[in-house]
């Protein structure tokens, strides 16, 4: 595969929307693969070596297309225009208590990454800029990960990626004078920072090989010890566990330091629980929770009992106590399960703060450390209540509250005086006043209800033939709740409706909504994501030359595998970072651990299962498909962007129609985790991408921009 693999420059076909495209021939190879009798064809499968020359010139090619072609767009730059002015708004996450200081990320409008600030001694000192990763790179992509501080409020270590990039580097800065430590610890991802007597435990892979850096297996993960102040290559061997290579291992200490806690992962779901007396010399580990069946947090301790968030035999989640020495009895439950989502408990003070999800909307309660129910936080409004931080050793405590149609608002709340005030509201370019939201309910294939939110600006007229665009994820136990994003606020001020559905597979009713979700359930995300639209359609907000339908990760295997099933009710697709090639996502990355929710193809009946739905193998030809545009980063080391080349080279291939089918591959970005702070992603790179979106939405659903 060396020059024959040279593909040429594509010759893009200017014209109209309705124009034929051609786009870039792909090379097909002669390769399948035998799955228990079944042979399956994978002819794009040299797109997995998503760093050789051949795959490279091909990004090239199809980036030229998909340019071309939104350039064809006549609103475009008005969009962008527009969208710069929406986002150029003052941010705030809620400060949190480390030693003696505050700590508040911010970020003035259009800084490409929040900066974080330090308030010394009290919160309302003057906010001083501590660390800022927009000077760590010229483009804006180094971002900022787990930070944490010293519990002597010496020292702060701090994770950052570049380009987007699971993988990341703790470096450590001095809090008193803001001097920079030399310690360089690498080869870091999906680990915590847990620090103890001036140093830290973390987890780590070994360093892979250059040609699989983006690619590769992560496989025995370990967690290590480094102190302060020296080199990496003296850290620690704490914990590791050879006779498991796809285990994934996470450390914490208690707030007294005097305990370890590891919890040990086989997927994205369950974990168990082993605990270590860090006081007493060449103890063993003790084991809290055995098995990886259920999942476990580990909230707080009080000497050897610890409090754990648990959904074992509560699949709305209820909080127990567990005895370190005599973990053998039977746990002590200290709030049982209700009628809502248990998502988390904070403890703040002699208090705990329980956040709880009531149909996919938040409400905070406080109780007692035995478990008394004292009061419930008033709540402003109906919305999604985050960001919650609270420290021991202070009543203040502060949290987020946002909705669709308005931004984070933070609250400060006194837990001894019950005083509530706002710490930070935004003022923006926007009269939200013009926009409301609504919850419906309706019914899945199978007659199960199914909650889905509806915004839209105020005294919009169900004529059937309004653009709407469905957002759905409905996975991983991952709750879609009410979430402000300001580029929608683009598609809305233009006549626009937004759904969003809260599908079996996520986190909104408990455990047992996810698992109805999930391997050979899997199917039921998708049918209710289709009477979704069918609901829509049938209740005259919208039809299908009128419809969209996004999502991103997990939600970008929905689109894929929606649009497949049901190509007819939608106009345009957009798959964002999709897991598309169901049946080889395990052999990349962080991949297998998504067994839990998917199944793999190495088993007949999870083969069987994902073939029926794996977007890749179920494109067909003779099919009129919604106009797509696909979304990936070529530095996407979590869903590698190889799903999205093989899906869209697929789709072109057998694709015959008018639609516009494309993908736009961002050079030099990753998956872009999105956090309370927001994307990952600078937010320069941000703009560019949603204005691209929702240019290639509204012109393919005929909207005209204001």
């Amino acid at each position: 595969m060396r020059k024959t693999l040279l593909l040429c420059i594509a010759v893009f076909i200017a014209g109209s929307a309705q124009s034929q495209f051609k786009y870039p021939p792909t090379v097909r190879q002669e390769q399948k693969d035998t799955y228990f009798g079944t042979e399956i064809s994978d002819p794009y499968r040299w797109l997995e070596d998503d760093r050789s020359a051949e795959t490279g010139q091909w990004v090239k090619e199809q980036n030229i297309v998909t340019e071309n072609y939104l350039k064809t767009i006549p609103f475009r730059d008005n969009l962008k225009k527009r969208l710069t002015q929406l986002w150029n708004f003052p941010k705030s996450a809620s400060p949190f208590k480390a030693g003696k200081n505050y700590f508040v990320y911010t970020n003035n409008g259009l800084q490409n990454q929040f900066v974080l600030n330090i308030l010394r001694g009290s919160i309302s000192a003057k906010p001083e800029v501590f660390l800022d990763p927009n000077t760590m790179s010229s483009d804006g992509t180094t971002n900022i990960g787990t930070i944490s501080v010293s519990n002597d409020g010496k020292y702060m270590a701090y994770a950052f990626s570049k380009a987007g990039s699971d993988w990341q580097e703790i470096n450590i800065k001095n809090t008193i004078d803001g001097g920079m430590l030399t310690d360089k610890v690498e080869w870091v991802k999906f680990s915590g920072i847990a620090w103890r007597a001036g140093g830290f435990f973390y987890s780590r892979y070994d360093k892979p090989d250059e040609k699989n850096v983006l690619k590769g297996q992560n496989e025995f993960q370990k967690i290590y010890f480094h102190i302060a102040g020296t080199p990496q290559s003296v850290d620690q061997l704490i914990y590791e566990d050879k006779a498991h290579p796809q285990r994934n291992f996470g450390a914490g200490t208690t707030d007294d330091e005097k305990w370890l806690i590891i919890s040990g992962s086989e997927g994205t779901s369950g974990n168990n629980v082993i605990v270590k007396d860090l006081e007493t010399p060449d103890t063993k580990f003790v084991t809290l929770v055995s098995d990886f069946e259920y999942d476990n947090a580990v909230v707080d301790n009080e000497g050897s009992n610890f409090f754990i968030l648990t959904n074992k035999d509560a699949s709305r989640y209820k909080l127990i106590s567990v005895d370190a020495k005599n973990p053998a009895a039977p746990p002590v439950v200290i709030i049982p399960e209700s009628k809502d989502v248990l998502i988390s408990v904070s403890a703040g003070k002699n208090f705990l703060i329980a956040q709880y999800m009531h149909n996919a909307t938040g409400l905070l309660k406080v109780f007692s450390r035995k478990g008394e129910f004292l009061y419930d936080i008033p709540l402003a409004s109906i919305g999604a209540v985050d960001q919650i931080t609270a420290s021991k050793k202070d009543s203040k405590m502060f949290y987020s509250l946002d909705s669709y149609t308005a931004p984070s608002t933070i609250y400060q709340f006194d837990l001894d005086s019950k005083l509530q005030t706002v710490f930070f509201k935004p003022k923006m370019d926007l009269n939200l006043d013009e926009y409301e939201t609504k919850q419906v309910f309706y019914p899945s294939k199978d007659g199960t209800s199914i909650s889905m939110f509806i915004f839209h600006k105020k005294g919009i007229q169900l004529n059937g033939n309004n653009p709407t665009m469905i957002f759905g994820y409905g996975g991983f136990n991952i709750p879609m709740t009410p979430q402000f994003k300001i580029e929608r606020m683009l598609f809305l001020e233009n006549g626009g409706i937004y759904a969003i559905a809260n599908l079996r597979g996520g986190g909104e009713y408990g455990e047992e909504w996810h698992e109805a979700g999930t391997k050979l359930k899997k199917q039921n995300t998708f049918d209710d994501c289709i009477a979704a639209a069918e609901y829509l359609i049938k209740e005259k907000y919208t039809n299908p030359s009128k419809l969209a339908l996004s999502g991103r990760s997990n939600g970008g295997l929905l689109v894929g595998a929606v649009m497949t099933q049901r190509p007819d009710l939608f106009k345009v697709a957009i798959p964002t970072v999709g897991v598309l090639d169901m049946l080889r996502y395990h052999k990349f990355t962080i991949g297998w651990a998504w067994k839990s929710d998917y199944g793999s193809s190495e088993d007949e009946p999870n083969f069987k299962n994902l073939l029926s739905f794996s977007p890749l193998h179920n494109i067909k030809e003779r099919t009129n498909y919604p106009a797509t545009l696909v979304i990936t980063g070529d530095h996407d080391d979590r869903v590698v962007p190889a799903h999205s080349f093989k899906f869209i080279a697929t789709l072109q291939e057998k694709y015959k129609g008018d639609n516009p089918v494309m993908v736009r591959i961002d050079v030099n970005s990753g998956h872009a985790s999105t956090t309370a702070l927001g994307s990952s992603k600078p937010v320069s790179k941000q703009i560019d991408e949603q204005t691209d979106i929702f240019s290639f939405l509204m012109y393919n659903l005929g909207m005209t921009v204001k």
